[in-house]
């Protein structure tokens, strides 16, 4: 590649460094460059350069980026090592979580079952309208149950990887040692983003190991979680690095406008008239008309994309909420006015997915030890207590104390020599449990797994339907996928016997997993999920306002919330301008036509 002035001043430099630049800047194609110079210079046998990012997508980017580079010798590749800041930390806990107190033995405590754990305390503090002393409050009991489960029974949430090896490497100079000379130069990837407990990991390492940040001070768009704005005046402050400006490059998105758009919505000053590479439309205010826009522009942009030949085209729908994520995606799979479906995946909240494949995984697997529906049924009252994350609505919490009293009332029955009421909650259930149960499987895991969904689909147990409905949005059964490989195998060997165990292993294993490729085809997501990651074309479409009698009653799944002038803040800025330069090609904003995204209108 032809090198700018910025990025052959990387490749010059010596020392800690700190290489800014906005999106497609091409900041983690030098650093790979980089990453492949100092291979040849400053590793001894046995060491490796660490590159470490928080997006999958990214990871899976890089090393697509370093498999293809026809410049960096084999060799040299092998040397380079790509991962998430989880994955690392997580192989430091497991290494030396004995160190701060932690069992020897380790498991994760992933965001479904942490859910599941603090939905009790969750639910004492439910409500929007918590005082901060209540806030205060809650805030406190999930710290202590989250600390409890690590200690009394080594599962670690995500959130503390990073808070415990922080505590490791600040106890134990001979770990940070060991660290710093298995990985003597560390790429560290969306630093911006870093919280405080990560920072700290960060800054104890770069007392032995060489750190080079690539950071955009224009793209943090996690403050709710911890990112620091002052972040990179730490790593100044800290490492006195040489640093790098690359914000006047833009190679993602070449011979377009995308960036200087993007950087002009941080303003809310508009230079252009016009943008080359951005596309604006309008779509009346109601359901029909705004899904057959975006249906219908979606036609076009994936017309475009095949007109060019384009290999692996993507094309990214962007949307500001998670629940917009699926009305969109109902919407491609039945579009209104008998338009043809389009083909699509969607990158939902996963966690109740998770939770319903665990049922269906056990569901598959032969009931050997006679607590088969005793587990049904426990997996099914975690399914309602862990569905809703964060925030678990009452509605489930009660669903899942009334099946699970419903339960212990037909054991009761049972010891006495009676039967179900016929009025049970259990009666549909318990029906569909045996439709599946006379299921006959067959050994190929993505017919059985399908099989048994249609059951749950087509019964008559309103609950099971809705598990159904969820696990729908999972592609973990695809041809070459590891879980279908699995389930293969230990149909072979014992008929399923461990399904529900591998099913578990397979979605920590995907968290972990840096082999995931870059999203092909159209997909659908909202707009946080899209940092990190690069589309050939992508469509942003936001909500709609509610009117009665010409009056905004609701405004829900805005860009900006409630699309409120007062209400636009950095945050929305910088998510807003993440989405945009995520496009190589074209980015097209659809937005209300009675009510313009707010942060398309000009400042006054």
């Amino acid at each position: 590649m032809d090198l700018t002035k910025g990025q052959r001043d990387v490749l010059e430099a010596a020392g800690h460094l700190l290489v800014t630049g906005g999106p497609g800047s091409g900041k983690t194609t030098v650093s790979i460059i980089k990453a492949a110079q100092v291979t040849e210079t400053d590793i001894r046998p046995g060491q490796k350069i660490l590159f470490l990012s928080f997006a999958r997508a990214t990871i899976s980017r890089v090393v697509e980026a370093i498999e293809y580079e026809r410049n960096i010798p084999i060799a040299a590749k092998r040397l380079i090592e790509v991962d998430t800041y989880h994955a690392f930390f997580w192989r430091v806990l497991k290494a030396h979580g004995y160190l701060v107190g932690l069992p020897r033995r380790l498991g994760i405590l992933t965001p479904p079952n942490e859910a599941i754990a603090l939905s009790e305390i969750r639910s004492r503090f439910s409500g929007r309208n918590l005082s901060e002393e209540q806030k205060t409050e809650k805030k406190v009991a999930e710290a202590q149950e989250r600390t409890r489960l690590a200690h009394d029974k080594g599962l670690i949430c995500f959130d503390l990887f990073a808070t415990y090896v922080g505590d490791i490497l600040r106890g134990s100079e001979r770990v940070c040692r060991l660290l710093s000379t298995m990985y003597p130069v560390i790429i560290l990837d969306e630093f911006q983003d870093t919280n405080g407990p990560q920072w700290d990991v960060v800054r104890t390492l770069g007392k032995f190991s060489r750190l080079i940040a690539l950071a955009d001070p224009e793209q943090r768009i996690y403050d709710w979680i911890g990112a620091d704005p002052a972040r990179l005046d730490h790593f100044r402050d800290a490492f006195n690095p040489v640093e790098v400006d690359l914000s006047t490059d833009n190679h993602r998105s070449a011979g377009t406008d995308i960036a200087v758009f993007g950087n002009d919505i941080l303003t809310g000053r508009f230079r252009q008239k016009e943008y080359k590479g951005i596309e604006f439309d309008t779509f009346a205010s109601y359901p029909d008309a705004a899904m057959t826009k975006l249906v219908t522009t979606t036609y076009a942009s994936r017309q475009r994309l095949v007109a060019q030949n384009t290999n692996n085209w993507s094309l990214a729908i962007l949307v500001p909420t998670k629940k917009m994520t699926r009305l969109v995606s109902d919407a491609l799979r039945s579009p209104p006015a008998g338009m043809a479906e389009v083909s699509h995946t969607a990158a939902i909240e996963m966690g109740a997915a998770i939770l319903g494949a665990e049922i269906i995984a056990l569901l598959i697997q032969p009931p050997n030890d006679g607590r088969h529906f005793t587990q049904f049924i426990e997996l099914l009252c975690n399914y309602f207590q862990g569905k809703d994350g964060n925030e678990p609505t009452q509605g489930s919490l009660t669903e899942a104390t009334r099946i699970r009293a419903a339960y212990e009332e037909l054991l009761a029955l049972q010891a006495k020599g009676k039967s179900i009421r016929k009025n049970s909650l259990l009666v549909n259930l318990l029906a569909v449990y045996d439709q599946v149960r006379a299921l006959v499987l067959i050994g190929d895991p993505d017919q059985d797994w399908r099989a048994v969904r249609q059951v749950l689909e087509n019964g008559a147990c309103r609950r099971l339907k809705g598990v159904a409905e969820e696990v729908k949005n999972l592609r973990v059964l695809d041809r070459g996928t590891q879980l279908r490989q699995y389930l293969s195998q230990d149909w072979r060997d014992h008929k399923y016997r461990n399904a529900l165990a591998i099913t578990r292993q397979a979605f920590i294993e995907e968290h972990f997993s840096t082999g995931t490729k870059p999203e092909t085809g159209v997909v659908v997501m909202n707009m946080h999920k899209a940092k990190g990651k690069q589309f050939d074309e992508v469509i942003i479409f936001e909500g709609w306002p509610r009117r009665v009698k010409g009056k905004i009653v609701a405004n829900p799944d805005r860009i900006v919330r409630f699309n409120a002038k007062e209400q636009i803040d950095d945050q929305a800025r910088q998510n807003f301008r993440v989405s945009v330069t995520r496009g190589k090609r074209q980015t097209t904003i659809l937005t209300p036509e009675d009510d313009i995204c707010a942060l398309l209108l000009p400042e006054e």
